[in-house]
C-alpha cells in the first residue's frame, strides 16, 4: 500500500477553513466603502454589533458594559444586521470585532458545522476559521424548549420530557415554535424518550407546547419548562463571537462575567424589557449592577 502524502491528509481541513472563510466573508459582511476591512485596520476601540431583535442587542449592550467597565474602549456599530449570520459574517470580514452569537444556529451557518449533540466547544472550534474564537457560552439560551401549563405540571408530576410518558396519557405537541428547524418531532421523541405524543401543528392550545426559551409566554403564563436530560433538543446558549485580536485575556474574563449569572429567564425578561422600548445600554447597565457585576 502506498503511504499517505501528509501534505493531502491535511488538505480536507484546509479546505474546510477555505470554504468557512468564503461562506461567511463573501455572503454580506458589512461594507465599508465597497471594501471589506482588514484586521489591521481596526486598531482602535471594539466594535460590537446586533442583529435586528431586542435580545440580540441588550446582549451586546451587556459585553459593552462589561468591557467599558474593564477599561476596554468599545463602540456600538451603527449598521443594524438583520441576522446573527450577518453578525458573524461582519466578524470575519473585519467589520466588527465582537457580536453575541448562538450555538446551533452558527454551526448551522457553517460549511460542515455539526448540530448533533457533543462537545459545542470543540465543534465550533473546528467549524470556525482561524482568526475568530468562540468564547465560552453564558447559561442563558434561546433554544426549543417544550413546556406544559402549571397545574398540569404539578398534577402529573412533570419535570423533564421523560416524565411525558410515564402516566400513560396521550397528549398533543405543537406551538409557536413548532415548525422551527430545531423542533422536535413527536417521532424523534418516541426516540428519546419512549413518549407518545400526537404533533398539533402550531396550535397555541396543545398540551406540550414547543417555544423558544426566551418566548415571553413562559413567564407571562407561568409556564413550566421540561429539563431535556437525554439532550435531545440542539443547545442556542448565547456567547461572544470575537475576532482574535480583541479577545485578550482582559477581555475575556470581563465577559465571561455573566456567564453564570445570566439565565434564559433573566435574557427573556432583558429582551422584553427592550421591546417595550427602554434603552439596551440602561437596561444592561441595570441588570449589571443589581447584580454586582460592575466595578
Amino acid at each position: 500500500m502506498k503511504p499517505v502524502n501528509p501534505a493531502r491528509r491535511r488538505r480536507p481541513r484546509a479546505v474546510a477553513v477555505l470554504c468557512s472563510l468564503l461562506f461567511l466573508a463573501g455572503c454580506g459582511g458589512a461594507a465599508n466603502g465597497g471594501r471589506s476591512i482588514a484586521y489591521a485596520d481596526t486598531a482602535g476601540p471594539t466594535v460590537i454589533g446586533t442583529d435586528s431583535s431586542a435580545e440580540s442587542r441588550v446582549v451586546a449592550a451587556l459585553y459593552g458594559e462589561l468591557l467599558a467597565d474593564a477599561g476596554t474602549e468599545v463602540r456600538m456599530s451603527a449598521t443594524r444586521y438583520s441576522t446573527p449570520a450577518d453578525t458573524a459574517r461582519a466578524v470575519v470580514a473585519g467589520g466588527l470585532a465582537l457580536v453575541p452569537a448562538y450555538e446551533t444556529s452558527l454551526l448551522r451557518a457553517l460549511p460542515g458545522g455539526r448540530t448533533l449533540p457533543g462537545d459545542m466547544t470543540a465543534a465550533l472550534s473546528m467549524a470556525l476559521p482561524p482568526g475568530i474564537v468562540a468564547l465560552q457560552p453564558a447559561r442563558a439560551q434561546n433554544g426549543v424548549v417544550l413546556a406544559v401549563n402549571r397545574s398540569t405540571a404539578h398534577h402529573y408530576g412533570l419535570r423533564t420530557l421523560a416524565d411525558l410518558g410515564r402516566d400513560g396519557v396521550r397528549r398533543t405537541l405543537g406551538g409557536p415554535a413548532a415548525r422551527d428547524p430545531d423542533a422536535p418531532s413527536a417521532a424523534s421523541l418516541r426516540t428519546a424518550y419512549g413518549v407518545r405524543l400526537t404533533e398539533a401543528g402550531t396550535s397555541p392550545t396543545a398540551d406540550v407546547l414547543v417555544l423558544r426559551g426566551t418566548d415571553p409566554l413562559i413567564t407571562r403564563d407561568g409556564l413550566v419548562v421540561l429539563t431535556d436530560p437525554g439532550s435531545a433538543l440542539p443547545p442556542e446558549h448565547v456567547f461572544p463571537l470575537i475576532a482574535a485580536p480583541y479577545a485578550g485575556l482582559p477581555a475575556r474574563n470581563a465577559l465571561a462575567r455573566i456567564n453564570s449569572r445570566l439565565t434564559t429567564a433573566q435574557l427573556a425578561a432583558l429582551a422584553a424589557a427592550v421591546e417595550g422600548g427602554a434603552s439596551p445600554s440602561e437596561t444592561a447597565r441595570n441588570w449589571l449592577r443589581s447584580n454586582s457585576l460592575l466595578g
